[in-house]
């Protein structure tokens, strides 16, 4: 746990709750007890005039406000920084020699993030009739095909960085359902339920109205 004097006190997290990188942030945090540092600030990313773009010129969230001011993005950024202050020595959520198996699960899992979020904004900007199929598709095929592999190489249950990411991903397909996941994906059903059952406080910011 970090002393009274650390620059994470007072610190803000910049996302909403639904954000599939702000939840993953916001588990690490959780695991490290950190969330007590830490104000949760809403933004609206599509808003020209919220702060957000004040902090990260690209607008995108989350983005951590340290409490001298100075901004800290992306997710896994953020994450390398909560883990370097947090006093931590375990390497539970990170290995201090990651290998690059452990580093290619959460590249994958965050791959997977990226795509569905893909999908939701080509919605979300495009008029109905400028939808591109073959991009939806394209991401869709993605998803699949990352999907395909986990259930092949089963995660573990240990709530490090790959698994947190892999559940974000998982929650964030539930809740925005670019695909119906769970019609093909039985393993991983069964995992993410336990994983939840295992780190309840992680299942918690994940399905917060469960």
């Amino acid at each position: 746990m970090i002393n009274s004097t650390s620059v994470l006190d007072d610190a803000v997290l910049v996302t909403t709750l639904t954000s599939p990188y702000g939840k993953k942030v916001r588990m690490v945090a959780s695991e490290l007890s950190l969330m007590d540092n830490l104000t949760i600030r809403p933004a609206d990313t599509r808003d020209a005039d919220d702060p957000l773009r004040d902090y990260n010129p690209l607008g995108k969230m989350p983005c951590l406000l340290l409490n001298h001011g100075e901004p800290v993005f992306d997710s896994n950024v953020i994450i390398g920084y909560l883990l370097e202050h947090s006093g931590d020595v375990s390497g539970r959520l990170y290995p201090e020699e990651s290998n690059w198996r452990w580093q290619t699960r959460r590249a994958l899992a965050d791959g997977v993030i990226d795509a569905a979020l893909l999908m939701v904004y080509e919605a979300r900007f495009r008029e109905a009739e400028q939808v591109s199929t073959v991009w939806l598709n394209h991401q869709h095929g993605k998803i699949e095909r990352a999907l395909e592999w986990f259930q092949a190489n089963p995660p573990g249950l240990t709530p490090d960085l790959p698994n947190i990411s892999l559940a974000c991903a998982l929650g964030y397909l539930d809740w925005r359902q670019p695909l119906n996941w769970r019609a093909t994906c039985p393993a991983l059903i069964a995992w993410l339920s336990a994983f939840c059952n295992e780190s309840p406080a992680l299942g918690r910011i994940l399905y917060p109205e469960e």
